[in-house]
């Protein structure tokens, strides 16, 4: 058969309450003989989770070769495993962001007098020494390294990034982690509150529970998320013109530049068939006002016209993922489901894999306030 497909497979990551992302996708004549393929890794979990990518590639697509790997954001929990792929598998690209070539005239903002553009390149490399080390395989083994901004596009238009710019990169990258403490600017200070935040702290509280309904949400556009998770790269798949939009652990503002450049565009957004729930369901990452520009207002009944995915650990609730994020998506169309410890997969014109069904997240009538 020489239709073109594609498979998303959502491997399981995390033990216990940890979450993390480790994606393979792949599309073209997957049902031909030979198949005609090409393959990608959207992050790669934790460091045991690199062995559990290789096996799958190697046992279910037959290849050894992966045509471009990505890592989203430097997290562990996204970056862990992606050594251990490029040790082991024929990878062309990576695509990652590299905030240590983003120093130059960095100290300025900062402080201490005594800070300067190479001790913060330092201090984000070693705060970083996940990332900063499977950039340095790559270019050894002669792997092209791009960082993933607006524009970027790859394999004839099927692959595009939306976000982030480079501009807002580089907002970012004075709140990550390892970077002293920014100065008081004031001509700029409404700037970065609406940007970036406060970095949240969490204070461990008795779980309240509150009724919700299809026509009653208590999830509100509130949340809060690192500086380094605002960062990911926002990757949009367009396949026999159906949009997979993979978000990362994207959060609010990073999520809305995103969605305003498409729509500055014309862009259909009913015509995203797929999408990931960021930062494995978290309630900090996604609210009501955005969800109803980049997926579509909520509903009188339900009807499952698309379909999610969330990337949680078994034992990632209340948190990951939050019920209210579920319902959330559920009101707006979409049928969720999880990995929950097992690996699931979404595909069309692909070979069945007879994994059995995916946890699938039902409307709940009572939610965590």
């Amino acid at each position: 058969m020489n239709e073109i497909g594609y498979e998303i497979d959502f491997l399981p990551v995390g033990e216990g309450s940890k979450s993390g992302d480790s994606i393979i996708v792949r599309w073209g004549k997957l049902l031909a003989d030979p198949v005609e393929q090409t393959v990608i890794v959207i992050d790669g979990g934790y460091t045991n989770s690199g062995k559990a990518i290789v096996s799958h590639i190697k046992n279910h697509y037959k290849t050894e070769t992966v045509d471009c790997v990505i890592n989203t954001h430097p997290d562990n929990d996204h970056v862990g495993g992606l050594r251990y792929v490029l040790e082991n598998l024929k990878v062309t690209n990576l695509l990652m962001h590299c905030p240590w070539h983003h120093t130059d005239g960095i100290s300025s903002w900062f402080k201490d007098g005594r800070v300067t553009d190479n001790s913060v390149k330092q201090s984000i490399k070693e705060s970083l020494e996940w990332a900063y080390n499977l950039e340095q395989l790559a270019l050894r083994n002669g792997v092209k390294v791009f960082e993933p901004f607006t524009g970027m596009t790859g394999f004839n238009g099927v692959l595009r990034v939306l976000g982030p710019t480079p501009e807002f990169y580089d907002q970012l990258l004075l709140d990550f982690k390892g970077t002293p403490e920014p100065k008081e600017i004031l001509a700029n200070e409404n700037m970065f509150e609406s940007i970036l935040g406060k970095l949240a702290t969490f204070a461990s509280e008795a779980i309240t529970l509150v009724g919700e309904s299809l026509g009653i949400e208590t999830l509100d556009d509130s949340g809060e998320t690192s500086a380094e998770n605002n960062s990911s790269a926002i990757i949009l798949l367009t396949i026999e013109g159906k949009h997979l939009l993979f978000t990362g652990d994207a959060g609010i503002p990073a999520l809305e530049n995103a969605v305003s450049l498409l729509e500055s565009e014309g862009f259909d957004f009913d015509d995203i068939g797929f999408i990931q729930v960021p930062h494995h369901g978290s309630k900090r990452n996604i609210g009501p006002g955005l969800l109803d520009r980049m997926i579509g207002p909520k509903q009188s009944v339900e009807l499952q016209t698309k379909t999610a995915f969330v990337s949680s650990a078994k034992e990632g609730g209340p948190k990951h993922p939050s019920k209210k994020v579920t319902n959330a998506f559920r009101r707006r169309g979409a049928h969720v489901y999880g990995t929950c410890g097992e690996l699931v997969s979404h595909y069309k014109n692909a070979p069945g894999r007879g994994w059995g069904s995916a946890t699938s997240f039902p409307m709940y009538n009572q939610v965590e306030e």
